[in-house]
């Protein structure tokens, strides 16, 4: 594009000014060059924080670029990860990845240089790019550090300005505020110009500042151009006293005169006449590299010894709610120190708290904050935590877009969403969450599972400790007989078949409360002559194909039972399984198809048509026809 300044220059952390100077005109040319060689990608965005970006990594951040696993670096978050020209920039400036690989990889299939950032790359702690979500983690790293590593790293977050009217950006903040995480700094690149025009409050710095202070952070204005200003109130964001929101104002790509404030350049790539001429204003390509500070001598942690879990034990015939075995068996296996439990103020009710009574060092309160509840954990399990997050089934739907995004960043955690279906009652619609199965089974590499009773509910809560990806647990409010004896065992992908005969005429399957539904129909049936078998499909993703198989075979005829809408729950998954056997037996799918009301139990069970006398109702018509 143009002759370059074949000059090699090492900066470190006593470097001028003037060098840092170089050092951002540097990261925009890389961040020009590398996008419009991949012909896509956000420059612009790039440009406008390159200033703020290279005083950090030249002056304040404490990383050792060479051991990405020092648990004493620093950690570094692009929430604008759209900015990811910026961010591979200032690894090509740390030597810690070539400049080939940046202009020839960059946005391309199979290579890591990913359009937004993800943890495929070792100096990314969670993916982003669904805008808001960066800052949450960045709190739940931050947390990590202060209160289960002890480890004095500090969490730095580049925020754009477009991304904070995302309401997760406010319950990040306010948890900062609330815990009072000095380690946590958040930088909003505040460039006035969002994706279609202007952002909602421009260049209005003083707004910015005032609602981050409402929320408990300290905020620091400054003009995100003048390399003196912003090393100041980056020494001040470091100083270890409060929770810091430096509050940036930036020129949507600067440096580059034909672009610089305009609008219609957000997510377009230079073309080529025009990259040239942009590297040549700002001073052609060069070849920094930068040191920057060391994260201080800290000890790696010992492995951790394996540690020896007792489950409760629970008495077939009592009655017990799942939500209760749950909480039971999470206090328990927090026998693991590794194990962390997060609520969203829920859980007197879900019984998280019991963890928090046996372990409070290792419990969190999100209060009614479900997205940050989620991005919390994602920012523990980044740090080697296994969490737990905790919250009402129906509640958990608004935080969908982070256990997706945790999924894309390879995170491992287990959820527990309890008050499940028309089952809860009296409460109505608003707390049953009948749209949660649909919701887990579709992230990618989830595990989805669906206990009926007591044991089987702590078994697979202590599974789920050791699940790798998105697992889930789905637990009902009120208490059902327990089923099953303590010893026995419950694999996942697994089920249970609890009445089975060679004159079973067909099969009923269900899980949770409609297991126990089934059973009670199962009864009825035999009363009439009518044997059909029970099967318990505890494990919905995935799902126990040989037994379904086998049934669907022997049987010929299925009633899948659930307490959940018919669309993406129960009956969806048994039919694609059947279909991967190429099987199609006769079926009747009974599901919430109506919108619930306030009732009992029973009368909701009924007016949903999943009640033992519809599944009752139903067998017979099969067995009829």
């Amino acid at each position: 594009m143009t002759a370059e300044n074949t000059h090699a220059v090492v900066l470190g952390p006593d470097s001028g000014l003037d060098e840092v100077f170089e050092l951002a005109q540097q990261l925009r040319v890389d961040s020009v060059r590398a996008s419009t060689a991949a012909g896509s990608g956000h420059p612009t965005s790039s440009l406008s924080a390159a200033d703020l970006m290279a005083v950090l990594m030249a002056r304040h951040l404490r990383y050792d670029w060479q051991d990405p696993e020092n648990p004493a670096n620093d950690h570094l978050i692009f929430s604008k990860g759209h900015a990811s020209p910026l961010l591979y920039a200032m690894f090509l400036a740390a030597g810690a990845i070539g400049e080939e690989e940046l202009m020839t990889t960059y946005r391309r299939a199979g290579a890591r240089l990913q359009g937004h950032p993800t943890p495929v790359l070792p100096w990314v702690d969670a993916a982003t790019g669904s805008l808001g979500q960066g800052i949450a983690y960045g709190v739940g790293i931050a947390l990590a550090g202060r209160d289960l590593e002890r480890i004095p790293y500090r969490v730095w977050v580049l925020c754009g300005d477009s991304e904070m009217t995302e309401g997760s950006v406010w319950e990040a903040l306010d948890k900062a505020g609330r815990h009072r995480l000095a380690n946590f700094v958040a930088i909003i690149d505040v460039n006035r110009l969002g994706q279609r025009g202007p952002t909602e409050l421009g260049w209005d710095t003083a707004a910015y500042a005032r609602r981050a202070e409402a929320f408990g952070c300290r905020a620091v204005v400054v003009d995100g151009h003048d390399l003196a200003d912003i090393e100041q109130a980056l020494s001040v964001a470091a100083d270890g006293q409060a929770p810091t929101v430096v509050v940036a104002r930036t020129v949507k790509g600067r440096g580059v005169s034909e672009i610089a404030d305009a609008e219609g350049w957000h997510g377009k790539a230079l073309p080529d006449d025009l990259a040239v001429r942009a590297v040549a204003e700002l001073g052609g390509v060069r070849h920094l590299t930068v040191r920057g500070q060391l994260p201080p001598e800290t000890p790696r942690a010992a492995p951790v010894e394996p540690v020896r879990v007792e489950l409760p034990r629970f008495r077939t015939g009592d009655t017990v709610a799942t939500r209760v075995a749950f909480g039971k068996a999470l206090a328990a296996i927090g026998a693991r120190p590794d194990i962390v439990a997060l609520d969203a103020e829920v859980g007197n009710s879900t019984h998280a708290e019991d963890f928090g009574k046996a372990h409070p060092e290792r419990y969190f309160q999100t209060y009614i904050a479900e997205q940050q509840m989620i991005a919390t954990a994602v920012g523990m399990a980044a740090r080697g935590y296994r969490p737990y997050a905790t919250t009402f089934a129906a509640f958990l739907t608004r935080a969908h877009d982070f256990i997706r995004m945790a999924a894309v960043s390879g995170i491992s955690m287990s959820l527990c969403g309890t008050h499940c279906g028309v089952e809860i009652g009296a409460d109505g619609p608003s707390q049953m969450g009948v749209e949660d199965l649909a919701m887990m089974r579709a992230v990618h590499g989830s595990t989805v599972l669906y206990p009926c009773d007591a044991t089987s509910t702590a078994a697979l809560t202590a599974a789920m400790a050791y699940l790798d990806g998105i697992s889930y647990l789905r637990t009902t409010r009120g208490a059902y007989p327990v089923l099953y004896d303590p010893d026995e065992t419950f694999p996942v992908g697994g089920s249970k078949t609890l009445r089975t005969s060679h004159a079973d005429r067909l099969t009923l399957v269900g899980a949770g409360v409609t297991l126990h539904e089934c059973l009670a129909a199962a009864d009825l049936l035999a009363a009439e002559g009518i044997a059909v078998r029970v099967v318990d499909l505890y494990s919905v993703k995935p799902l126990d194909l040989d037994v379904l198989a086998l049934a669907a075979r022997e049987t010929g005829a299925l009633v899948v039972v659930e307490d959940h809408h018919p669309e993406g729950g129960v009956g969806e998954a048994v039919l694609s399984a059947l279909a991967v056997q190429r099987l199609a037996p006769a079926l009747v799918h009974l599901a919430v198809r109506v919108m619930p009301g306030s009732g009992t139990t029973a009368e909701l069970l009924d007016a949903a048509g999943i009640s033992r006398t519809h599944i009752a109702r139903a067998a017979r018509d099969l067995v009829a026809g």
